[in-house]
């Protein structure tokens, strides 16, 4: 391909200014152009300006052009076909698409090199030529072999007999490629179990004079071949776990997320948010101010966080120390209790929160003593069985799933009750770590309970743990109105026994005539959505079995639990690959848009869900919706339907008998139907966050794009709150923002008292982070036998002023929030090894650090 050097790109301001320099150099001397110049740097691009552009644009280089006179090119298989091949779809392309006048394109011979070209080009360098043996030819190049099958098989006596079997074929050398450090070692004690003993090398030139058939070196390659031809092997990882190292590089470039990251991101702030400074209390963020502090000494200029309190008081905060500074999240930001600046209003309600915070810290420690001197079950269930189930996930796992799965895995062998929730968005594989937890529990001879808040998402959950247990000795039952009294009957028999390993249910199962022979693990899916009687029972299995809890958007209770660590906390928020982000839509009730939506979705073969949440009026409106759109297959699906009916209605929506749902919530939780991507939501100004959240999430689970209508009365008709939490959600429809949405629910209700049963408290004077931090405080000193001193501002550390410049100029870093976040994140540094990677990054980033 040819290249444009790349400054020629206007970016940003600083792009655009080189743009004109370049455009003031090449039209300045001519007068006859200075008019377009004039022109082009106001930015306006005249008629006839086309004729000016090979100015900028001339010189354009080949990617053969930028690599030195030494470079050996190695020409991998059949080049010259892939790119006759190439030549030949590019130019039936451009024939297909040059006739568009409101988009021209540019002929291929401007943008690519040809066949001939490119071998011309590669004429100046030495050549290797890499390809498959062909028989009886005259060789002039290396030759290479696919390897045979050598995946390491599980469930074998000697999962490794394939990679035996081929080391004992005559005189073949094998050299196995680990992709790390860390993966080599484990690799040399796997193989060491199963009797093979690899030497350890530096790389392919040790292998080669090693005198040894068997060697482990680590190297970043994809795939293994056959070399020359078959005498030398190279089998990476890929080769022997085949099914489970499916896009190792897409792994290790996988972004790992954490709550602590996200969590940082929300505190980040916009102009006029509710701000609390741990000595001043609450005050509104007006932004960062350069001031000269040099106190006579010119240039000892520093960067403040200029706060406004009521009244208008100002205070400078200076960004070394921004630790004392966090976001009031403690209600809706326009309420936030502004405070005096030297007022005794903050101490008091520091005073009133420390008090509060001393005895819910005690509570706190109480059921941390509980849950340490209870004895759980640790389970054994070997490792090498556990990664046989997971080869039956068709999916390669990402890395927030990657990272739960083991959490979830190391709790349950530690031998302590585990109590972990596993917070994901809709269709971001929460099942999947609950299925592996299941699986420990089992083949540790343990019974699992998997508890539902509907009868639908029992049904579903039934179907894909059948699914994935087919192969192994597992009998699974369902408890549900779906099933027959008999069947009933005999389930409940069988939990009695011991005989049911796994039973999956609503709140049935949480009766009393159900009796588990050896329960080991309780999965709860959307434990918001249980009653207070249920959430009772559940809690007092806490004390004796493990509990792994799955949702989408927990309650405000439930995340501050977790962010306090009473409860431990997995996100999942790293989207399956290929799933593209909900497109939302808030409007007001109309035919129109109506109309529109479901075409839209009917002519691209999909399925619609049309929501109407009033069982009374829900045949009226079918008969609208039947006016409206004709086109559709309408069938009607309510909790007050007959079972048999309900069930019969879903399966054939399942089966795309009907393409569009007219349904209550009762759709809210756990319906997978990847070809329903589009749902309107009507009245949605009456659905709570996580609510509107849960039911977006039934569509947009394949890779197609979907789209939610959220249909609401005309605009003042809507509350404050309602309009807020519509705003929320349309600003909230990028991948995996159930945990974000879950953090402005924690803002817009308030944390509530975390062990009361009131929504608000002391937490809402101070704010939520900082009574996180008071309590976190609090917990630690009572730990360690000391009495918590909260009055004293614990946080704030000692200053050093060097009398020196300390800032990052705008002209390094010209984002006045990015700059916030890096202060943010520096002052946040606890070690010194975190102060280097902040360099590290800031170097990768914006360049070389100038000496402010």
């Amino acid at each position: 391909m040819r290249l444009l050097p790349a400054r020629e790109f206007p970016v940003d301001d600083d792009g655009r200014n080189r743009f004109r320099r370049r455009f003031r150099e090449a039209f300045e001397g001519d007068p006859s152009r200075s008019g377009i110049y004039k022109d082009v740097s106001n930015g306006l691009a005249p008629a006839g300006i086309e004729s000016y552009l090979p100015l900028f644009f001339e010189g354009t280089a080949t990617l053969l052009d930028y690599l030195p006179q030494q470079t050996s090119l190695c020409l991998h298989r059949d080049v010259h076909a892939a790119l006759t091949e190439f030549w030949r779809d590019t130019q039936s392309r451009y024939q297909l698409l040059r006739g568009d006048r409101m988009r021209p394109l540019l002929p291929p011979a401007e943008l690519f090199l040809t066949t001939e070209e490119f071998f011309v080009a590669a004429g100046g360098f030495a050549r290797v030529d890499i390809r498959t043996a062909a028989d009886g030819e005259t060789r002039t190049y290396i030759a290479t072999g696919a390897l045979p099958e050598l995946a390491v098989e599980r469930r074998a006596a000697d999962p490794l007999h394939r990679l035996k079997d081929f080391l004992a074929s005559a005189g073949r050398r094998v050299l196995l490629l680990a992709e790390s450090p860390g993966r080599r070692e484990i690799l040399t004690q796997y193989l060491a179990e199963y009797g093979l003993k690899p030497v350890s090398c530096a790389g392919f030139r040790e292998f080669l004079e090693a005198k040894t058939d068997l060697a482990l070196a680590v190297a970043p390659l994809l795939n293994g071949f056959l070399l020359d031809p078959g005498a030398l092997a190279i089998v990476t990882e890929s080769e022997l776990y085949a099914g489970t190292a499916r896009a190792r590089a897409a792994r290790n470039k996988a972004l790992q997320t954490s709550v602590d990251a996200m969590l940082r991101d929300l505190s980040e702030l916009r102009m006029g948010d509710p701000v609390v400074h741990l000595q001043h209390g609450i005050g509104r963020y007006r932004g960062l101010v350069n001031l000269d502090v040099g106190e006579g000494r010119k240039g000892e200029v520093q960067e403040f966080l200029l706060i406004e309190y009521a009244g208008e008081d100002k205070l400078y905060v200076p960004v070394a120390q921004l630790h004392a500074i966090s976001r009031y999240s403690g209600g809706p930001p326009e309420a936030a209790p502004l405070h005096h600046l030297g007022g005794d209003a903050w101490d008091k309600a520091k005073r009133r929160a420390a008090k509060q915070v001393r005895d819910t810290a005690a509570e706190l420690l109480h059921l941390y003593a509980q849950r340490a001197a209870r004895q759980g079950r640790p389970f054994n269930t070997s490792q090498h069985d556990v990664e046989a189930f997971a080869e039956g996930f068709g999916f390669e796992e990402t890395a927030d799933q990657a990272g739960a799965i083991s959490a979830v895995i190391d709790d349950m062998r530690q031998g302590k009750p585990m109590d972990r929730l596993i917070c994901g968005d809709v269709g971001f594989g929460k099942t999947e770590v609950a299925l592996r937890a299941a699986f420990m529990a089992v083949f540790d001879g343990m019974q699992v309970a998997v508890l539902t808040p509907t009868t639908l998402l029992a049904e579903q959950h039934f179907q894909t743990f059948s699914d994935r247990f087919a192969d192994w000795p597992t009998r699974i039952a369902e408890l549900s109105r779906f099933r027959t009294g008999k069947q009933t009957s005999a389930a409940l028999k069988g939990i009695a026994s011991g005989e049911i390993d796994i039973a999956i249910g609503t709140h049935k199962l949480l009766q009393n005539d159900v009796k588990f022979a050896r329960l080991g693990l309780v999965i709860v899916d959307e434990e918001h959505r249980f009653g207070v009687r249920q959430k009772e029972v559940l809690k007092r299995l806490r004390a004796e079995v493990d509990v792994l809890t799955l949702t989408a958007t927990p309650i405000p209770r439930t995340l501050a639990m977790s962010l306090e660590g009473m409860r431990d906390l997995s996100v999942i928020a790293t989207a399956p690959e290929r799933r593209l982000a909900i497109k939302t839509f808030v409007s007001p009730y109309s035919p129109g848009i109506i109309r529109e939506a479901c075409l839209r979705e009917l002519k691209r073969g999909g399925q619609i869900y049309f929501l109407h949440n009033e069982v009374e009026t829900i045949e009226a409106q079918r008969e609208r919706i039947e006016i409206l759109v004709p086109e559709a297959r309408i069938a009607v699906a309510h909790g007050q339907l007959r079972e048999r009916d309900l069930e019969r209605v879903m399966r054939e929506f399942l089966q795309q008998r009907h393409n569009l749902l007219l349904c209550s919530t009762i759709i809210e939780t756990g319906i997978d139907i990847p070809t329903a991507n589009t749902i309107v939501i009507n009245r949605a100004d009456k659905f709570g966050l996580a609510q509107l959240h849960q039911l977006r999430g039934r569509v947009g689970r394949s890779h197609h794009q979907a789209y939610a209508y959220l249909l609401t009365p005309p605009g003042d008709a809507l509350s404050a709150a309602a309009k807020k939490r519509l705003e929320a959600i349309q600003a909230m429809e990028e991948l995996g923002s159930g945990f974000y949405l879950a953090m402005h629910d924690l803002e817009i209700r308030g944390a509530g008292e975390v062990l009361g049963e009131s929504q608000s408290g002391e937490m809402q004077e101070i704010g939520f982070n900082l009574y996180a931090d008071m309590l976190n405080h609090a917990v630690l000193s009572l730990k360690s036998g000391r009495e918590p001193d909260l009055a004293q501002p614990f946080g704030i550390a000692t200053e050093i002023n060097l009398h020196l410049p300390a800032l990052l100029p705008a002209e390094y870093c010209a984002d006045v929030h990015e700059r916030l976040v890096i202060y943010k994140r520096l002052a946040n540094c606890d070690s010194l090894e975190g102060v280097d990677a902040m360099q590290e990054e800031l170097v990768d980033r914006f360049g070389e650090s100038p000496p402010a």
